[in-house]
C-alpha cells in the first residue's frame, strides 16, 4: 500500500488515494465544500490540507471544528497520530475560559466545539485572524442559528482565512445546501459517489435491507384506542378551521402550534388580552401532539417506552400537571390504554428481531461489531436488557447516549463516551446500542452490522447512521419497520429524499464547475456571535 509522503505527515500512516489527493489539491486553491460518503476519508483529506497549509503558513495556526465533544477528542487524536506538528489543543466547554485564552505561540492546531469558539470570539478571547485555515466538520449544520453560521461570517470578513467544509450529506433541499454554501463562504464544490471511478476501489458498500415486523394484536388495540383519543381531542382545532377533519399528520399539528404561538406573542406585543379560544386551541394542539407521540411509541417502539411516557405525564413537572397533561390523561381512551399497560407483559417484536440479528452476526463472525440505533433512551434500555442474557454467547452490549441527564436516567460524560468508543473499537464491547449522539463521527472502521430500530425521515441522519458500516469490508444495514404503521411511510420517504438529494448534488456540482452557484436566501433570523453567549458549550 502506497502512503502519503509529505514533510508534515508522519511516514506510513496515510494511504495515498488518488481521489483524496485531487480533492485536497482543489481545496487548497479555494474555499471548498467536500461531500463524500462516510468512511471514504474526509479526515484524511483534512490532514492533507492541514499539512500543506502548515508548510505554507508556518507562523499561523489551524482551527478544526466538530459538533460534539467525543468527535473533537477523536479528531484531535487522529491529527496527533497523522501530523508532524504540535500536539493539538482540545477546547470544549469543559475547559475554563481562562485556560482557553492562555497564549500559545503559533503554529497551533486547535480542535474545538463551535460553541466554545463562538463564545471566545464574541468575548474577545480569540482572534480568528491568527488562523490560516478553518475546518468545518459535519458542515451541513451551518444553517439557522447554529454557531457555524456566525463563525463562517467572521471568517468571511478576514483576509487569508481559508475554509474547508466537510460532510457526508449536506441537506435534503437545494435552498438548504445553498445556505450552507453561502454561510461558510464556499467557492468550490467537490462531490464523490461510490460509483465514481477513482472512489470505487475503496468503497466496499453496505447492503440495505428493510425488515417488516408485524405489530401484535395487543399493541394494535392500544393503537386503536389512541386513534380514538386523537379523533376526540383534535375536534376543537377542526371547529376553528385550524386543521381539516381527519387530519393526523404530525407536521400539520406542529404548524398549528407555531401559528398559535405567533398569534399569542403578537397579542402580548400589543399589550392585548389573549383570546380564550387561543389558549383552548393551544391546549388542544399540545394534547394532540402527546397522543401522536404515544401512538408512535405504541406502534414503533414498544410497551416500556409508552409506559414510561405515560408515567412522566402523570408525574408532571415538580409534581404539577399542565392543562394539556390533565386533558390528555383524562381522555377515556388514554385512560383505557394506561389500564391495558398495567396488565400487558410483552415487548414490541422489533426487540426480538434486533437481538436475533445481533446474535446471528456475532455467531457468524465473533470479531464483528454491531451498532443498533434507536431514537429513544427508553428503547435503548429495553434493547440493552434484552441483549444481556446472551453475553455467554459472545454478545457484549453497552449503551451509548448523550451527556444530558434526566430523572433517573444519567447521561454519559465526555470521558465516559470516549472510553466507551475505545472499548467498542478494541472489541471489548461488540454491540453498541446508541441514540442519535453516535450518528456523527463514530470512528469504528470495522462495524459490520448497523440496525435501525426505526426508519428516519431525515436524509442527513439516515446517511450518517448508515455510514457507520462498509468501511473496510462489505457491511450490512437492516431497517426494522413495523408493518402497517407510519414506519412504512418514513422508510419510503427516506429513500425518496436520498434520491432527490443526489440529484441536487449533481446539479450543484455542475453549477459549481460553471461558477453559477446562486447565493442562498438570507436566513429569516439575523445571527451574530453574540447570539451564542448564553448557550452552554
Amino acid at each position: 500500500m502506497a502512503t502519503v509522503s509529505h514533510p508534515r505527515i508522519r511516514p506510513g500512516v496515510l494511504e495515498d488515494r488518488e481521489y483524496q489527493a485531487a480533492i485536497a489539491a482543489a481545496a487548497l486553491r479555494r474555499p471548498t465544500l467536500v461531500v463524500l460518503p462516510t468512511g471514504l476519508g474526509k479526515t484524511a483529506i483534512a490532514v492533507r490540507v492541514i499539512a500543506e497549509t502548515l508548510l505554507r503558513s508556518p507562523t499561523r495556526s489551524i482551527l478544526f471544528l466538530a459538533p460534539t465533544r467525543p468527535l473533537v477528542v477523536q479528531h484531535a487524536r487522529s491529527l496527533a497520530e497523522s501530523l508532524l506538528a504540535p500536539e493539538p489543543i482540545v477546547l470544549t466547554g469543559q475547559v475554563a475560559p481562562g485556560k482557553r485564552s492562555q497564549p500559545t505561540p503559533p503554529p497551533r492546531i486547535v480542535v474545538a466545539t463551535p460553541q466554545v469558539i463562538a463564545h471566545d470570539l464574541a468575548a474577545g478571547r480569540l482572534d480568528l485572524s491568527e488562523f490560516s485555515l478553518v475546518v468545518f466538520d459535519e458542515a451541513h449544520r451551518a444553517v439557522g442559528d447554529y454557531p457555524y453560521v456566525a463563525i463562517g461570517a467572521a471568517a468571511r470578513e478576514l483576509e487569508g482565512v481559508h475554509v474547508l467544509a466537510m460532510t457526508a450529506s449536506p441537506g435534503a433541499s437545494l435552498p438548504r445546501i445553498r445556505r450552507v454554501w453561502t454561510h461558510l463562504g464556499i467557492r468550490h464544490f467537490e462531490y464523490r459517489t461510490p460509483d465514481d471511478p477513482d472512489v470505487r476501489p475503496y468503497f466496499f458498500g453496505s447492503g440495505v435491507e428493510t425488515l417488516e415486523v408485524p405489530v401484535p394484536p395487543a399493541l394494535q388495540e392500544v393503537a386503536i384506542r389512541l386513534r380514538g383519543a386523537l379523533a376526540r381531542q383534535r375536534e376543537p382545532l377542526v371547529r376553528q378551521d385550524l386543521v381539516p377533519a381527519g387530519e393526523s399528520s404530525r407536521r400539520a399539528f406542529l404548524a398549528v402550534g407555531e401559528l398559535l404561538h405567533r398569534q399569542i406573542a403578537e397579542a402580548r406585543r400589543q399589550s392585548l388580552a389573549v383570546e380564550p379560544r387561543l389558549w383552548g386551541a393551544t391546549t388542544a394542539q399540545s394534547v394532540v401532539m402527546k397522543i401522536l407521540h404515544a401512538l408512535e411509541l405504541a406502534e414503533s417502539q414498544g410497551v416500556e417506552s409508552l409506559r414510561q411516557f405515560l408515567d412522566r405525564q402523570s408525574a408532571g413537572k415538580a409534581g404539577r400537571k399542565t392543562p394539556a397533561q390533565r386533558t390528555f390523561l383524562l381522555d377515556p381512551d388514554v385512560a383505557a390504554v394506561a389500564e391495558l399497560l398495567r396488565h400487558l407483559d410483552l415487548e414490541h417484536p422489533k426487540v426480538a428481531e434486533a437481538v436475533s440479528l445481533a446474535r446471528a452476526e456475532v455467531a457468524r463472525a465473533p470479531s464483528s461489531r454491531v451498532l443498533i440505533f434507536t431514537q429513544y433512551r427508553s428503547t435503548a434500555d429495553v434493547l440493552l436488557e434484552a441483549l444481556r442474557p446472551f453475553e455467554s454467547a459472545g454478545v457484549r452490549p453497552a449503551r451509548f447516549v448523550g451527556q444530558a441527564s434526566r430523572a433517573g436516567d444519567p447521561g454519559l460524560s465526555q470521558k465516559e463516551q470516549v472510553e466507551l468508543l475505545d472499548r467498542f473499537r478494541s472489541g471489548e464491547i461488540n454491540c453498541l446500542v446508541a441514540t442519535s449522539v453516535a450518528e456523527e463521527g463514530l470512528d469504528v472502521p470495522s462495524t459490520d452490522l448497523v440496525i435501525f430500530y426505526e426508519p428516519l425521515p431525515d436524509v442527513v441522519r439516515t446517511i450518517q447512521r448508515r455510514g457507520r458500516t462498509g468501511r473496510q469490508s462489505v457491511g450490512r444495514v437492516v431497517v426494522l419497520v413495523a408493518k402497517g404503521t407510519r414506519d412504512v411511510g418514513l422508510d419510503r420517504a427516506a429513500r425518496s429524499r436520498e434520491r432527490r438529494m443526489h440529484d441536487m448534488l449533481e446539479r450543484l456540482e455542475e453549477e459549481s464547475d460553471r461558477g453559477e452557484v446562486a447565493p442562498a436566501p438570507a436566513p429569516l433570523k439575523q445571527t451574530s456571535l453574540g447570539d451564542f453567549l448564553p448557550r452552554p458549550a
